[in-house]
C-alpha cells in the first residue's frame, strides 16, 4: 500500500517536454496535470493552455480562476510531482496578494458599473434613433452619429467585462451580457474577442504568440518583424514584403486614420472566424447576434435621406470608436516586447513590463472603461472594474519592492511614446538594404490562415 500511495517525480526539464498537441502537461504548485484531451474543452480557448504547457501556471491559473475551479482539478491529476518546484519572491507575494484580494470579497463585489452603463447605452440608443427617425437636420444626424460610436465604445467596456466574467456571478447571465453587449450591439462577436483577448492576456507583448501586436503589414512595434516570423497564433508567417515595407514606413502618420476605419477590420475577424473550420463556442448564438446587428444597423442608416448623409453618418460613427482603438494600442506598443512563449514562472514580471497605464482623475473612468488601469486588470483579470482604483497603490508598491516597472503616463504621453515607438520602426523599414520576401497581397487581408 506505501508503494501504491509514494509520490512520483518529474523535473521541470521533464515537463518542458510535454508541451505540443495531444502531450499537454502543466504544473500548478508542483503538481502535474495532463490536460492532452481536456485542452479542447478549456473555457478559455486552447491558445491559453498552448501558450503555457510544459510549465508550471500556478500564477496564470490564480489570476485567470475563482476558488471553484480547483475542485476540477484533482480529476486531470497524473500522478506526478515536480521535483524542483520552486517559488520565486515576486510570485509569492502576488499570490498573497490575489487571496488578499478574494478575502476580502472584491472578486464577488460586482459594483453598479454595468447597470450605470448599461443604462447610458440605453439612453444613448433612445437619442440616435430619435435623431436619425425624428430630426431631418444634418447636424442632428452628425450628433446621433457621434453618439452611437459613443455607445460603442461603452458596450464594448461591458462585452469585456462580461467576458472576464465581472459583470455577474452566474455564467448564463455573463454569456447574455456578452452576447447582447457585443454581438448585438457592436457586431463584433463575443467568440472572436474571447479567443484573441485570452491569448493576449496568456502572452502579453509576445511578438510571435500575442495577436494584439501583429497587425502586418499595416503596422510593427519591433523591427524584429522584419525578419517575416511566424505567428504562433494564426499559424502563418507573418511576411514582410515590399507592401509591409510601403506601409510600415509611414506607420506613424497612417496609425490615427487608420484607427478611424479600424472598425472595419473588427467586423472583418469576426466573420473570418464565425466562417472558418475553427472550433467556436455557441456558434449559432454568435451568429445569430452578429445577424441582429447586421438588421438594425443598415436598416436605420436607411432613413437618412440621402447616400451622402449615410456614408457621413457610418464614417462619423465608425471614427468616433477610434479613441478606444488608440487606447488599447497606448496600452502596449510602447511597452516591453519578446519573442517566444510566455514563462509561467515569470507571469508578474511580464504583465509588468508589457503594459502601461494611462493615469486620469476618477471621474474620468467610465470614459476609460476601468482599463486605464492596465496593469493591474492584466495581474487580477477577474476583479471587477470598480476595485481597480483601489488596489492600484498596493500593485504600485509590490512593483516598487522587487524593482519592476509601473508606468502610468498621461493621455498625452502615452501617445507620445507610441508614436515615438511607431516611428522607430518606421525608419528603419525604409532601409533599402533590408531583403523582403515576395509581394503577397493576399496577406493584407486575410488573417487567419
Amino acid at each position: 500500500m506505501a508503494d501504491q500511495t509514494k509520490k512520483r517525480y518529474v523535473t521541470s526539464e521533464d515537463l518542458k517536454k510535454h508541451n505540443k498537441p495531444g502531450d499537454l502537461w502543466i504544473s500548478i504548485q508542483g503538481k502535474v496535470y495532463d490536460v492532452s484531451d481536456w485542452v479542447k474543452s478549456h473555457p478559455g480557448g486552447e491558445a491559453a493552455i498552448l501558450n503555457l504547457a510544459g510549465q508550471d501556471v500556478t500564477d496564470a491559473f490564480i489570476a485567470y480562476h475563482p476558488g471553484t475551479a480547483w475542485h476540477h482539478l484533482e480529476k486531470l491529476h497524473n500522478g506526478y510531482h515536480v521535483r524542483d518546484f520552486h517559488v520565486s519572491d515576486v510570485s509569492r507575494d502576488y499570490r498573497r496578494l490575489a487571496a488578499e484580494f478574494s478575502k476580502r470579497g472584491l472578486f464577488d463585489k460586482k459594483g453598479h458599473v454595468t447597470l450605470y452603463t448599461l443604462t447610458c447605452v440605453g439612453v444613448m440608443l433612445a437619442a440616435v434613433l430619435y435623431g436619425v427617425l425624428a430630426c431631418t437636420s444634418i447636424w442632428a444626424h452628425l450628433i446621433s452619429a457621434v453618439l452611437l460610436g459613443l455607445l460603442w465604445i461603452q458596450s464594448a467596456y461591458v462585452g469585456h467585462d462580461s467576458g472576464h466574467y465581472t459583470v455577474t456571478s452566474t455564467k448564463p447571465c455573463n454569456k447574455l451580457i456578452q452576447l447582447l453587449s457585443g454581438n448585438c450591439l457592436t457586431g463584433i462577436s463575443i467568440a472572436w474577442w474571447k479567443w484573441t483577448h485570452n491569448a493576449h492576456h496568456m502572452a502579453c507583448n509576445s511578438l510571435d504568440h500575442d495577436p494584439d501586436l501583429q497587425h502586418i503589414p499595416i503596422f510593427a512595434v519591433s523591427t524584429k518583424f522584419f525578419n517575416s516570423m511566424t505567428s504562433r497564433f494564426y499559424g502563418r508567417k507573418l511576411t514582410f514584403d515590399p507592401l509591409a515595407r510601403f506601409l510600415i514606413s509611414y506607420q506613424h502618420w497612417t496609425f490615427y486614420p487608420v484607427m478611424c476605419v479600424g472598425r472595419i477590420n473588427l467586423f472583418i475577424q469576426t466573420f473570418l472566424l464565425l466562417f472558418s473550420k475553427r472550433h467556436v463556442p455557441d456558434p449559432a448564438l454568435n451568429i445569430a447576434g452578429i445577424l441582429v446587428f447586421w438588421t438594425w444597423f443598415p436598416l436605420l442608416v436607411s432613413f437618412l435621406p440621402n447616400w451622402s448623409e449615410r456614408f457621413i453618418f457610418v464614417f462619423v460613427s465608425f471614427a468616433v470608436t477610434a479613441i478606444q482603438h488608440v487606447q488599447f494600442c497606448l496600452n502596449h506598443f510602447a511597452a516591453d516586447v519578446y519573442t517566444g512563449p510566455p514563462n509561467g514562472n515569470d507571469w508578474f514580471e511580464k504583465q509588468t513590463a508589457g503594459t502601461l497605464d494611462i493615469s486620469c482623475r476618477s471621474y474620468m473612468d467610465w470614459f476609460f472603461g476601468g482599463l486605464q488601469f492596465q496593469l493591474e486588470h492584466h495581474l487580477f483579470p477577474r476583479l471587477p472594474r470598480c476595485h481597480l482604483r483601489t488596489v492600484s497603490p498596493v500593485v504600485k508598491e509590490l512593483c516598487k519592492k522587487h524593482n519592476l516597472p509601473y508606468r502610468s503616463l498621461s493621455w498625452w504621453e502615452a501617445n507620445v511614446w507610441t508614436i515615438r515607438t511607431l516611428k522607430n520602426a518606421a525608419i528603419q523599414a525604409r532601409d533599402v538594404t533590408n531583403p523582403v520576401l515576395k509581394n503577397l497581397l493576399w496577406e493584407a487581408v486575410n488573417t487567419h490562415g
